[in-house]
């Protein structure tokens, strides 16, 4: 049986910074499809939760560009 998935809207803004070869990845969370697509690579982010900075994870630039403005 297949899960029922909604859409969400995002409520909070998001916090992240720019990827570069010189980047702690320690303790960042990358995903399979992620790293089987070359990431991390420049055009990606790393994003951070505000209330728990230890907790971060990589934004795909693809998905970022598609998802994302400036605020």
């Amino acid at each position: 049986m297949m899960p029922e998935y909604k859409k969400y809207r995002r409520t909070q803004i998001a916090e992240m910074a720019d990827w570069k070869p010189e980047f702690d990845m320690t303790g960042v969370s990358v995903s399979v499809p992620d790293t089987t697509t070359g990431s991390p690579k420049l055009g990606d982010k790393i994003a951070r939760n505000p209330a728990n900075h230890e907790d971060r994870w990589l934004v795909a630039a693809a998905y970022f560009a598609n998802n994302f403005e400036e605020v």
